[in-house]
């Protein structure tokens, strides 16, 4: 049987990893639902290890893409995708500094179903009321090269929210930039 929960665990995994929804909160929830407590299946070295499937999809579809040293790319393309990974890692300053801070206090008060539940649907409000509105926005950032590494980091403290289990780091950081004027 733990066979067959680690497969729908793998299977719920790959489709939410994908979807700005929390896959770390749907397996909480959907471990809370199994009974899994006390189990290696509800351990945190296990929700690792089977994210750790879609880290390694995402690696692979877009090696070429985001690899800055691609013979295929031109001299302009490599100075643009060292530039991203710059804020990129200016975005994870926030939440890496926090989360080292705050991880235990956050896994012993806020690692439950009831705060997965209340975020997820609190964010699926949140992104309705904000996608509506941006409809009347015109973005102020609609190209990668015109992200600001101000912006980048802005964006990094929108994903400090994404510490809080249930919330989505893709998530929070797709309404940080809608509400920054990022397109």
């Amino acid at each position: 049987i733990e066979y067959v929960k680690s497969l729908v665990l793998g299977i719920i995994e790959g489709i939410t990893e994908w979807l700005p929804i929390s896959s770390t909160g749907h397996l909480i929830l959907f471990n809370e639902f199994f009974n899994n407590e006390g189990s290696f299946l509800e351990s945190q070295l296990y929700l690792y290890v089977i994210q750790l499937g879609a880290i390694m999809a995402v690696v692979t579809l877009f090696f070429h893409k985001l690899n800055p040293f691609s013979k295929t790319k031109s001299r302009k393309q490599k100075v643009y995708t060292i530039q991203l990974w710059m804020k990129v890692v200016i975005a994870c300053i926030p939440a890496g500094v926090l989360g080292i801070l705050l991880d235990d206090w956050m896994d012993e008060h806020l690692h439950n179903y009831v705060v997965v539940a209340i975020m997820l649907v609190l964010y699926g409000v949140f992104f309705i009321l904000i996608e509506n509105w941006n409809k009347t926005r015109t973005p102020a950032v609609t190209k990668l090269n015109e992200l600001t590494y101000k912006t980048a980091f802005l964006i990094g403290v929108f994903q400090v929210l994404s510490l809080v289990p249930g919330t989505s780091r893709s998530g929070a950081t797709i309404i940080g930039g809608l509400l920054l004027g990022v397109s």
